[in-house]
């Protein structure tokens, strides 16, 4: 997943291989953490929803991930493999996230509270309880997985 030809691949939709990954990280998450919370195992703790924040870190996002085709984890892997095209990303996270503390102290973080909508899940958004929710996702992204794989992506 930390290959620039991979990951350039999914920008340009031709290679499903990190969507595939994704899926199914999704899948085992959702489902493994669902019934470990069912037995107490573990407590959620739900980040409050804000549209501000949220908006304007997706944008900066994917517009570092357009320009370096590496994500913040991909990146970390791609130095680690001795891609020295990663530096540049690491560098951008630093900067980055030095102007994002700049910025927050003159606007008080004021920006990354706009649409504040508390704490949200997104069985919540779409009305249903968690396991329903599950019940139906599960089969649906097992079923993406399964057209991703038999289209030969």
């Amino acid at each position: 997943m930390a290959k620039f030809d991979i990951l350039i691949g999914v920008l340009l939709l031709e290679n499903f291989v990190v969507v595939k990954i994704m899926l199914t990280a999704i899948i085992v998450g959702m489902v493994g953490t669902y019934f470990m919370r069912k037995q107490g195992m573990i407590d959620l703790k739900i980040n409050e929803t804000r549209l501000g924040g949220n908006i304007i870190g997706g944008l900066i996002f994917g517009a570092g991930f357009a320009l370096l085709a590496y994500c913040p984890g991909t990146n970390a892997a791609a130095l680690g493999e001795g891609n020295l095209d990663a530096i540049t990303g690491v560098a951008g996270l630093l900067l980055g996230s030095y102007l994002f503390a700049l910025s927050s102290r003159f606007s008080g973080g004021s920006v990354s509270k706009w649409g504040s909508y508390g704490k949200l899940t997104l069985p919540e958004v779409v009305g249903m309880r968690q396991g329903v929710f599950i019940a139906i996702a599960v089969p649906v992204l097992v079923g993406i997985l399964v057209a991703l794989e038999v289209a030969g992506y």
